[in-house]
């Protein structure tokens, strides 16, 4: 096995808490705004379902699972709830506070921590933690600092990439996939 593959498990399978950005991460990165019918505009986004599933497949691992976002929107506040995310810091262009708060309150290290970013605003995070995952279509400034960078793009599919690439790094992946399979026969 190549020595980056060595490390990139190594580094996956110390890994409790998944942290991540929205837009452009769990989105891919485009913001919709509708007329109200109320008057004004709505603002709304796009969520995949299989990145949804991907979460519910680490917390049945165990993992803790957070988002830090820069901007705000009742649509992710929804999204968050409805995925059962544990840790939900929005409209945090500063990055860092918030991501200290979650570390505590999660009781883990940098090294137990991964983060999905996009963008030169994510990279403060992206340079402590033990598993820095950009995704493919994210700026091109992040992929020297990142350790893993995704096949599939922000909103199509990265978050559950990583998920599976964590998961399958501690021998939790093919027992989650049996177990869901079960349920459906």
């Amino acid at each position: 096995m190549p020595l980056a593959l060595r490390d990139l498990r190594r580094r996956a399978r110390r890994i409790k808490l998944l942290l991540m950005d929205v837009d452009g991460v769990m989105t891919d990165g485009r913001i919709y705004y509708v007329p109200n019918p109320k008057g004004g505009l709505l603002e709304t986004k796009a969520f995949h379902s299989r990145d949804g599933l991907g979460i519910r497949f680490a917390h049945a691992a165990g993992l803790k699972t957070g988002v830090i976002s820069g901007r705000s929107s009742p649509a992710v506040e929804h999204r968050a709830k409805e995925l059962g995310i544990d840790f939900v810091h929005l409209h945090a262009l500063d990055k860092i506070g918030p991501y200290e708060k979650i570390l505590r309150a999660a009781g883990c290290a940098d090294s137990q921590v991964a983060f999905i970013g996009d963008d030169i605003v994510d990279l403060p995070i992206l340079k402590r933690v033990g598993l820095a995952v950009g995704v493919c279509d994210g700026h091109p400034a992040l992929r020297r600092h990142v350790h893993y960078w995704t096949r599939n793009p922000g909103g199509l599919g990265a978050v559950r990439e990583t998920i599976e690439l964590i998961l399958a790094a501690q021998g939790k992946l093919a027992g989650i996939l049996e177990s869901l399979l079960k349920g459906l026969r």
